[in-house]
C-alpha cells in the first residue's frame, strides 16, 4: 500500500513538473510554436502551394476513406444474413471492372497535375537574384556568397550557446538562461543574411558526411551529400528571422547544427554587405608578416574554439573511438609539415575535413597553437602563415 501511495505521489509530482515546464514554453520566434500541428507557416509562395497540395490531398483522402468505408459498413449491415439476404452468386462485373480502374485512375491524375507542376517549379532555379553556396560540415554551415550583391562574402556559421549551458556543465544559472531564451539550440553566431522578395539560389554541398540544408517556413528541404552539387531556391515575401536544421543525421552532434536565416529589407541587406566586407578587408592579414609566438597562439586560441573544439574538445583528449587526441598526438609533436597537409587537406576515410577555407594566418596560428597548447611541446612549436601560404601551392 506504501509503495503504491509513493508510486501515486511520484506520478502527480511528475505531472505536475511538466505542466510547469509546459506552460512555461512559449513559441520560438521564426521555428515551431506550441502544440503545433499543422506545417510550419509559409513566407514563401511555394511554401504556401505545399500547405495547399498537402490539405488538398488530406480531403481528397479523407473523402475516399469515408466513400469507400461508408458503402463497405453500409453492404455489411443492411445485407447480413440475420435480414434474411442471400449471398451473392457473381463472380466478376465487367462493369465494375472498368468502373473501380477508370475511377482511381482520374483521382491519381487529378493528383498528380498540380503536384508535378509544383515539382518543377521547386526545381527551376534560374534567373536568381542572388547565388549562395552553403557547404555542410560536422557541424556547421559554410556559406560562400557566389553571384550577385555580397560575391565574394564567405563565413562559417555554427551554434552560438556554449554547450556548458546546453549540458548545465559549470555554467551558472544554466536552466534559468535556457527558460528565458526558447532559441538556445537555434541560434548561431553569424546567420545567412539575404533580401526580401529576391530569388535566393542555394547550392548544395556537404564536406565530409550526408547533410540537409531544411527551412520549414521557406519549404525548402535538399540533402547536401559530399561530391555532389545540388540547387534549390526560395523567396522570402517577409522580413524576419528563420530557423531550421540540418535534417539528416550526421553524427553525434547533429542536433546541434541549426541554420538561422535573417532575411533583411534590400536597403538593410547592401549595409550589411558593405560592413562584411570591409571586415573581411580588416581581416586580410599579410601572410608574409612574420607572427610572434605568444600573438600566434591568443589568435590559434579562438580559432580553434570556432573550428576544432567540437570534435576534439577543449582539453585537446578528442572522444576516444571517435575523435583522436590532439594532446600528445605524433602528428601534432612530429614535422610541422605533415600537421599543415592534414590540416589543409584533411585525411580521406576519417571525419577530419580539409579547412583551406580559413586564411594562411588562422591555420598558422590554430596550429600553432595545438603544438604548445595543454601539455603539447613540439620542437617546432610556431608555424607562420608563410609556410601555409607555401603548402597550398
Amino acid at each position: 500500500m506504501r509503495m503504491k501511495r509513493m508510486a501515486a505521489a511520484l506520478v502527480v509530482s511528475s505531472l505536475g513538473t511538466w505542466a510547469s515546464v509546459a506552460a512555461a514554453v512559449g513559441d520560438m520566434p521564426g521555428g515551431p510554436k506550441v502544440n503545433q500541428l499543422n506545417l510550419a507557416a509559409p513566407v514563401t509562395r511555394i511554401a504556401a502551394e505545399q500547405h495547399w497540395i498537402h490539405w488538398f490531398l488530406m480531403w481528397i483522402c479523407l473523402a475516399i476513406f469515408v466513400i469507400v468505408f461508408g458503402v463497405m459498413f453500409y453492404s455489411v449491415w443492411n445485407h447480413r444474413k440475420s435480414k434474411g439476404h442471400a449471398p451473392a452468386e457473381f463472380h466478376e462485373s465487367t462493369r465494375l471492372e472498368i468502373a473501380w480502374t477508370v475511377v482511381p485512375f482520374l483521382i491519381v491524375v487529378g493528383m498528380a497535375l498540380p503536384a508535378t507542376r509544383m515539382v518543377v517549379e521547386q526545381k527551376d532555379t534560374s534567373n536568381a537574384d542572388l547565388t549562395v553556396k552553403a557547404t555542410g560540415y560536422q557541424w556547421k554551415w559554410g556559406y560562400d556568397y557566389i553571384k550577385g550583391d555580397g560575391e565574394g562574402i564567405a563565413f562559417l556559421s555554427a551554434l552560438s550557446t556554449p554547450r556548458e549551458q546546453i549540458e548545465d556543465r559549470n555554467y551558472p544559472d544554466a536552466a534559468t538562461k535556457r527558460a528565458q531564451n526558447p532559441t538556445y539550440l537555434m541560434e548561431v553566431d553569424q546567420p545567412l543574411v539575404v533580401p526580401v522578395d529576391k530569388k535566393i539560389r542555394v547550392v548544395v554541398t556537404a564536406n565530409d558526411v550526408i547533410h540537409a540544408w531544411m527551412v520549414p517556413a521557406f519549404g525548402v528541404k535538399q540533402d547536401a551529400i559530399p561530391g555532389f552539387v545540388r540547387d534549390t531556391w526560395f523567396r522570402a515575401e517577409q522580413v524576419g528571422v528563420y530557423r531550421g536544421q540540418c535534417a539528416e543525421l550526421c553524427g553525434k552532434d547533429h542536433a546541434f547544427m541549426p541554420i538561422v536565416v535573417d532575411v533583411r529589407s534590400e536597403a538593410d541587406y547592401l549595409k550589411w554587405v558593405e560592413e562584411q566586407k570591409a571586415a573581411m578587408l580588416a581581416r586580410a592579414d599579410d601572410p608574409t608578416k612574420e607572427w610572434a609566438l605568444a600573438d600566434l597562439q591568443a589568435r590559434g586560441e579562438k580559432v580553434y574554439a570556432a573550428n576544432c573544439v567540437a570534435c576534439h574538445q577543449a582539453n585537446g583528449k578528442g572522444v576516444p573511438g571517435a575523435f583522436p587526441a590532439l594532446e600528445g598526438s605524433k602528428v601534432v609533436l612530429g614535422k610541422q609539415e605533415g600537421q599543415i597537409d592534414i590540416v589543409l587537406k584533411g585525411k580521406p576515410g576519417t571525419a577530419m575535413a580539409p579547412f583551406k577555407q580559413l586564411s594562411d594566418t588562422e591555420l598558422a596560428a590554430v596550429i600553432t597553437y595545438t603544438r604548445n597548447a595543454w601539455s603539447n611541446k613540439a620542437e617546432d612549436n610556431i608555424v607562420q602563415p608563410a609556410e601555409v601560404m607555401a603548402a597550398r601551392k
